[in-house]
């Protein structure tokens, strides 16, 4: 994730109204930057310093700001963080901000890599850290190596306390989080079938992190059994990382910041140095958040899942049809969770719901015309495609209709089954209800968009 373009204009960055600042990567440490300053040795003294993770825990986004600053970030005017309750924060403007503007630079010598994690836990470990790793591959969490050197990293910080380089920035993240990751076995019951499958999922990231974790050598024995901890340090790692699935992962303190927005403001890259920035992608008025994007916005299942946050600014929902095996012509008609889609406001359904359904349900038993339907979809036929949807679009609707059907009675089943529950138990259910109720809102508009035309079909 490298954008030439912002390398190119050197990160000329607005500090006051008329003033232009070029950002020059510093060749010192972080650590020599901060430990020279007040700040910095504030902390570096006081070995008792440490994190508290208990999730009542302030976050101390003070210390934090003045730290970053200390260290080489660099913020446009008008750049703010802002909170509602004390707990969440996010990036805002004061200023109008016009787009392609630079409004934020963090230097390379700030940024966690994992291959920067990796080769510094692989010198501090006499074999145990590599031992973890190659465990990850044996038991099939190979692809979470990036997550795992940054979350350990995390953990080595921890123990140092006050004398981590690092100290500002952890006592400034989250301790309480939403996520699947910290849901009660309760909770899960409550979710819907993809929520749950996903949740899952990234429940057996953590307990993989549990058993490998037991195996490095760069951490006491102590912390290894310190749950909370390590849920911590993943939840941190997984829910503010950037980068590419599969490729380098970057933990960018100050860049983490930024809310998730189906409509953007900012744009994050990274240039030839390794130096991270954010630029606005938009106009963006003053009292206006800066928020990027973490994923598809048309499928807000997996923002909940490994963010626990529910993003209702999305236009539309996956359909939730989970009876389906993918193959490959399911793949090629649009068998994807970001393209077979209920629109939330008009309940309009997604031209791929019709193709999948159609293909998969209504014409498993006509092998003949199955192949034509296909053919004519991969071909470009629009017209054959229409007249084989027109034949069956009673048999389709009726399809999509019975599915709409049995999953609003099943949401009524979750919400019933959450209903007099502890919420001081089980803090995470009113995400999960409201979360429940965002997709019955979707699926009644569904409903009342399709009810009519299976009736008038049924009248013919």
């Amino acid at each position: 994730m490298r954008i030439s373009r912002i390398a190119t204009v050197c990160m000329s960055l607005m500090l006051g109204s008329s003033t232009v600042v070029a950002f020059s990567p510093s060749t010192t440490t972080c650590a020599s930057r901060c430990t020279s300053t007040s700040l910095f040795s504030s902390y570096a003294n006081v070995a008792e310093s440490y994190i508290n993770v208990a999730e009542s825990t302030p976050r101390d986004l003070e210390s934090f700001q003045q730290w970053a600053t200390n260290c080489g970030v660099q913020q446009a005017q008008g750049f703010q963080l802002t909170t509602e309750d004390g707990m969440d924060f996010s990036v805002m403007t004061t200023e109008n901000v016009p787009a392609g503007q630079p409004v934020l630079a963090i230097p390379a010598n700030m940024i966690l890599s994992a291959s920067g994690c990796q080769q510094e836990l692989f010198a501090m470990s006499n074999g145990g850290v590599q031992e973890a790793v190659s465990m990850m591959g044996r038991i099939g969490a190979g692809l979470s190596v990036s997550e795992f050197y940054l979350t350990l990293k995390l953990l080595v910080e921890y123990e140092k306390g006050g004398q981590s380089d690092y100290f500002p920035w952890l006592n400034s993240l989250p301790r309480l989080y939403y996520n699947a990751v910290s849901m009660t076995d309760f909770c899960y019951e409550c979710l819907p079938p993809l929520v749950f499958r996903l949740s899952k999922e990234e429940r057996l990231k953590f307990d993989n992190l549990l058993q490998v974790i037991q195996k490095v050598d760069v951490i006491s024995e102590d912390l290894k059994r310190e749950e909370g901890i390590i849920k911590w340090a993943f939840n941190a790692v997984h829910t503010r990382r950037l980068g590419d699935p599969g490729q380098e992962q970057f933990l960018v303190p100050m860049a983490d910041m930024f809310n998730h927005g189906t409509e953007t403001e900012v744009e994050i890259g990274f240039d030839e140095q390794g130096n991270c920035q954010a630029y606005t992608t938009v106009d963006v008025p003053a009292g206006s958040p800066l928020r990027r994007s973490y994923g598809s916005p048309t499928n807000p299942s997996p923002f909940f899942a490994q963010y626990g946050f529910l993003d209702e600014t999305s236009p539309a929902t996956f359909c939730k049809m989970m009876n389906i095996r993918s193959t490959p012509e399911l793949v090629n008609l649009g068998f994807d969770f970001d393209r077979m889609l209920f629109y939330k406001d008009s309940g309009q359904i997604s031209e791929e719901v019709w193709d999948v359904v159609l293909y998969d349900k209504v014409l498993a038993t006509n092998p003949d015309v199955r192949q034509q339907f296909y053919e004519a979809h991969m071909n470009g036929n629009a017209e054959t495609k229409e007249a084989i949807h027109q034949q069956f679009f009673l048999q389709t609707a009726t399809e999509i209709k019975t599915h709409v059907d049995t999953f609003l009675n099943q949401l009524d089943e979750l919400s019933n089954k959450a209903a007099g529950k502890s919420v001081e138990e089980h803090p995470r259910l009113p995400l999960i209800l409201n979360h429940n109720n965002f997709v019955k809102s979707t699926f009644w508009k569904v409903k009342e968009f399709l009810d009519p035309m299976v009736a008038q079909a049924q009248a013919y």
